[in-house]
């Protein structure tokens, strides 16, 4: 018995339904196939602490689309699914839940801290993962990963004790960029630059031997209390004779050296700059090279600490203004200028970042850098858009050390043991007893866990059982196929997954690299919940069906570009899915077949129809293999609801509604099979309706989600016939689109003659154009009428149509009108015009007034064209 389909789609109760159809049937599932082509996508694992926003639907919808269509291509495709531990961002969430009790992480201890983290990550972990999958995401999610289980984990260790035993994992004290908000390190990845208005504080130093003094520029002279001396430019003549001499530190009346190096520009400020190695990594260097002191004055918590002297437990701010007024008050400060400057602020709190000396844990970046910046060169991994590639190996070549310890408790901890008994620093990757120096088993484990994109790093890997380098999985699907993210995330995680791989592996983690864009709100601007615009995506699903709102993120997108989200779109995405249902409804109702048969006998707008699916079908694929997946979805929206719906459907109407059994027959198979390959096609993009209308259709196999994806065929090549109908098509366009300007109703008839060289084509579609464009009869020949008085005539590329005025219209009556319409438009235009003439408005007005007023203007002068051109017409 044939399904039949509700008379309104409703998303909210079919797309569950199907969702846990999928699982049920195991659609997801992937395990390595020899005698199938490996294709694999890891998902960017999202926060345990995460909802889903916008960009997290974007990057599912075209991960789902890309693994969706291999799957259909007869791949061996699998999506793994995972999260991520999160770090700073999750021990975050769970202190502010214990500060509501009063209490502190401190308060709890490292364990019992632990054991509330691992609690509020089993209670909302799962959460982004039930959206996730109310998207369509059609992940194999009995593989889903963490990036703290206990395969990651031992993946983790593995990873740092081979870095440590090659010398390329250290630990030493360097300059880092600390968050006094968050009281942790941060990568140079982590940190964002934000121009921000400040000044340059121009200070006297008085020469210790009396005979004159040298003025250093400053942004901070809060850190001066860190000062341990004053570099110059060896080549710079009006310092060259200070080199070797000490000046007196203002405030802190300490004596400190002059130095000559290279770094400082001559030129530049007043060419002398002041050195503070324990809060600038530049200074640092210069104080390396000249055996300068290291004084640190900011405390972690960025206050000022004791070294620096009365100022001590002050905010590093309200020390700056007490510093600036005491220098000024004790004479020291020469001037004072506006100075604009990039500040590094924290990625996650926005707090600004300070840099000191800490000892912390490095990965040595310049021997890991070659191969990941070889990979991308010769073109072994390759981005989409081309153009990221300079933006990544840009960052490569210029990389620094990664600071990878961070002052948390939760996450990796560093698997570090130091001997109490002899400062040896034990690394394993088991726990040890004793120290393997001293044999001491007096030993203490480093506090401190791995930056969360240490285990982020491995992930194309760990989540297909590395350590052990024999599993299936990694032998078969390893290097994944693709990986899909933002442009936001290329250092913090792409460049990283790249050197890991080419380290741990030997061999690049994925093939392509898809980069795509930020979603942002109907102005353009970033979404963010300081300014309150965030749109969810699953109010939208939920309003207007998931399909809707993937078929959205996905229209108009393009490789790594930014998209502009319009609710309306959403609502238009809707129509569209509605138009489908419809027209699949009004199919079955006139289908009496049970499986389909294309016909022998094929006629001129079945074989039109069939030859423009094929070109889609060629075309789409070689758009979804390009990743042009914007340009994919908008073929197939075209198709669908101007060739098959408003075009072919209308098309067939006679032979549906008609005796001839053979022609009726050949009729619904036709539209039956263009039908599912258009669904076939859509799927990937719109999974639910598809799968939903398809398993109503006469159709072959359990699923479309695992139907064979439709390929090219050259015997559907109709090249003649498609031009021939389209010519057809173009003739009742341009009669219907005349009618319309005339005010016609349909209803009246009239007899059209076409003149053209290629007579043959109309005579062939005489009846669409009869009944399409409303004639009465129709009359087809290579040459116009000999009396063309009271005609009007329409043209298209090959051909004249000629239709009887006076039949169609009361020519008085529409010359009337028309002059009734000009009248209005033209006081219209007159009225907007002396507005803009006005020089007090178009010089108060707001410029978008302004040029809202200069558009209606060019809109009421193309109306006066146009109504002209009719009247003309007219009277012939």
């Amino acid at each position: 018995m044939r399904k039949e389909l509700p008379k309104v789609y409703d998303p909210r109760q079919v797309e569950p339904r199907i969702y846990q159809m999928w699982m049920d049937g195991g659609c997801f599932k992937a395990e390595p196939n020899p005698d199938k082509k490996p294709f694999s996508i890891v998902m960017p694992p999202p926060n345990v602490t995460g909802q889903l926003h916008m960009g997290h639907a974007m990057d599912a919808t075209l991960q789902d689309i890309l693994i969706r269509f291999k799957r259909m291509q007869g791949y061996e495709a699998l999506w793994l699914p995972g999260t991520d531990h999160a770090g700073i961002a999750t021990q975050i969430k769970v202190e502010e839940n214990l500060r509501q009790e009063g209490l502190t992480r401190y308060d709890l201890g490292r364990e019992k801290f632990l054991e509330r983290v691992w609690a509020w990550k089993e209670k909302y972990g799962n959460r982004i993962v039930e959206q996730q999958k109310k998207m369509g995401s059609s992940c194999d999610w009995d593989r889903s990963r963490f990036t703290m289980d206990e395969g990651c984990s031992k993946a983790v260790r593995e990873t740092f004790c081979e870095l440590y035993d090659k010398g390329l994992i250290y630990k030493g004290s360097r300059i880092i960029n600390w968050c006094p908000h968050c009281l942790t390190a941060l990568s140079d990845a982590e940190v964002e630059y934000t121009d921000k208005p400040g000044h340059l504080w121009y200070i006297r130093y008085p020469l210790a031997d009396g005979s004159g003094d040298i003025v250093v520029a400053t942004t901070r002279p809060e850190t001066m209390m860190g000062d341990t001396g004053v570099a110059v430019n060896p080549e710079d003549e009006k310092f060259k004779h200070l080199i070797g001499k000490t000046c007196i530190l203002p405030i802190m009346n300490r004596e400190i050296p002059i130095v000559g190096d290279e770094y400082c520009e001559i030129g530049f400020g007043t060419g002398a700059v002041k050195m503070t190695p324990a809060h600038d990594p530049n200074d640092f260097e210069v104080g390396l090279r000249h055996n300068l002191e290291v004084i640190r004055v900011i405390a972690d918590d960025g206050t000022i600490n004791e070294n620096g002297g009365k100022y001590n437990g002050m905010d590093r701010y309200e020390c700056r203004k007490a510093i600036v007024k005491d220098l000024e008050e004790q004479g020291y400060l020469i001037k004072t200028e506006d100075y604009s400057h990039n500040v590094g602020t924290c990625y996650r709190c926005h707090n600004d970042v300070e840099p000191l000396i800490s000892a912390q844990w490095f990965v040595k970046m310049a021997p890991l850098a070659k191969e990941a910046i070889r990979v991308v060169k010769d073109g072994t991994i390759r981005f989409v858009p081309e153009r990221f590639t300079k933006t990544y190996t840009n960052w490569m070549e210029n990389v620094h050390d990664w600071c990878i310890s961070r002052q948390l408790w939760w996450g990796h901890q560093i698997p570090a043991w130091t001997c109490d008994d002899c400062g040896h620093i034990n690394v394993s990757r088991e726990d040890p007893t004793r120290c393997e120096k001293c044999g001491s088993t007096h030993l203490t484990r480093e506090e401190d866990v791995l930056d969360t994109w240490f285990s982020s790093a491995l992930w194309p890997f760990s989540t297909l059982g590395w350590p052990d380098k024999d599993t299936k999985d990694l032998q078969y699907w390893y290097p994944t196929s693709v990986l899909v993210t933002g442009y936001d995330i290329i250092f913090f995680w792409v460049a990283r997954m790249i050197f890991s791989g080419m380290e741990q592996m030997k061999q690049e983690p994925f093939k392509t690299v898809l980069i795509h864009g930020l979603v942002r709100d109907d102005k353009g601007r970033k979404m963010s919940k300081s300014l309150g615009n965030g749109i969810d995506p699953l109010e939208m699903a939920d309003k207007f069906g998931a399909d809707a709102l993937r078929f959205n993120l996905i229209t108009g997108n393009s490789p790594g570009n930014d998209m502009r989200f319009f609710v309306e779109k959403c609502e238009a995405m809707r129509n569209f899915a509605n138009k489908i249902w419809n027209a699949s409804r009004y199919v079955m109702m006139n289908l009496t077949i049970d499986q389909v048969e294309l016909p022998e006998k094929l006629e001129l707008e079945d074989k039109w129809v069939l030859s423009k699916l094929n070109t889609l079908i060629r075309e789409v694929t070689d758009n979804m293999e390009a990743y042009e997946l914007g340009v994919a979805s908008a073929k197939i929206y075209d198709f669908i609801w101007d060739t098959y719906c408003d075009w072919y459907i209308e098309l067939t109407k006679t032979r549906l509604y008609g005796e001839d059994q053979e022609a009726k027959l050949a009729a619904q198979n036709v539209l039956c099979y263009v039908l599912l390959r258009v669904l076939e096609l859509l799927h990937p993009f719109m999974p639910f309706i598809t799968e939903e209308i398809w398993q109503a259709l006469p159709h072959q196999g359990e699923y479309l989600i695992r139907a064979q994806w439709p390929t090219y065929r050259e015997e559907f090549a109709f090249a003649r016939e498609e031009q021939a109908m389209e010519a057809v098509k173009d003739a009742i366009s341009a009669v219907r689109a005349r009618r319309a300007e005339m005010n016609v109703p349909p209803s009246r008839k009239a007899k059209i003659i076409i003149a053209s060289q290629t007579p043959e084509i109309y005579a062939g579609g005489q009846n669409f154009i009869t009944r399409l464009a409303y004639a009465s009869e129709v009359e087809v020949g290579s040459q116009a009428p000999q009396d063309l008085n009271g005609m009007v005539t329409v043209s298209t590329h090959d051909a004249t149509m000629y239709l009887p005025l006076a039949e169609l219209v009361d020519i008085e009556k529409e010359l009337e009108r028309i002059q009734k319409e000009l009248t209005k438009a033209r006081e219209n235009l007159e009225r907007i015009e002396k507005k803009l003439q006005n020089e007090s408005f178009v010089s108060k007005a707001p410029e978008a007034v302004v040029n809202a007023e200069r558009e209606k203007a060019d809109k009421a002068r193309a109306l006066i064209a146009k109504l002209e051109e009719s009247a003309q017409a007219m009277r012939g």
